[in-house]
């Protein structure tokens, strides 16, 4: 049995839970997500629980039990905290602005890069420190939108300049060597 699966899912006061047919809503503080789950999953709701009960033992059913389990878990903690991801620009130049919604980013090419945020999801910017922080409801477009932004300068080996995660390590490779030149 999945060890993720199994365990329920605990729905936190002022948070609304719907399930009709294949459609999953629920409506919390932070606004309202749905999403369509698998027909194999069966949804239990109960004593402020929510509980995914999968029909057989086959190896779709298994690996769908965790998947919508988690789904589920995401939707219910999207509501009520919300989800962020905060990415850091290193680089001599690099910079970011925010203006109105949507974020310049100077990235040592020739041209500035206008980047504009999806529904659901919305920039912090820290101009002084050069951080960006995307929050949302919705952790795929928050995880999305951060891959991004990260992938029009990813880090390089070599200065460690670019687009990277708070929590990315860049593993820095050295330079070019000056090999025993005789003169």
């Amino acid at each position: 049995m999945s060890r993720i699966g199994k365990q329920p899912v605990k729905i936190p006061s002022g948070v609304d839970v719907k399930s009709e047919g294949g459609t999953f809503r629920v409506k919390g503080p932070k606004g309202q997500l749905q999403r369509n789950l698998h027909s194999n999953m069966k949804i239990e709701i109960e004593d402020g629980e929510i509980r995914v009960i999968r029909p057989t033992d086959g190896r779709m059913d298994r690996s769908l039990h965790g998947l919508t389990r988690t789904l589920i878990n995401n939707m219910v903690t999207g509501v009520t905290n919300g989800f962020s991801k905060q990415l850091n620009i290193v680089g001599v130049g690099y910079r970011v602005e925010l203006k109105g919604k949507n974020l310049t980013l100077n990235l040592g090419f020739s041209h500035p890069i206008e980047y504009k945020p999806v529904d659901g999801v919305e920039f912090e910017v820290d101009s002084k420190k050069n951080t960006i922080v995307v929050k949302g409801m919705d952790k795929e477009k928050v995880g999305q939108t951060a891959a991004e932004i990260r992938s029009l300068r990813p880090p390089e080996p070599y200065k460690g300049k670019g687009v990277m995660y708070s929590t990315e390590r860049i593993i820095r490779k050295a330079g070019k060597a000056a090999i025993g030149a005789k003169g």
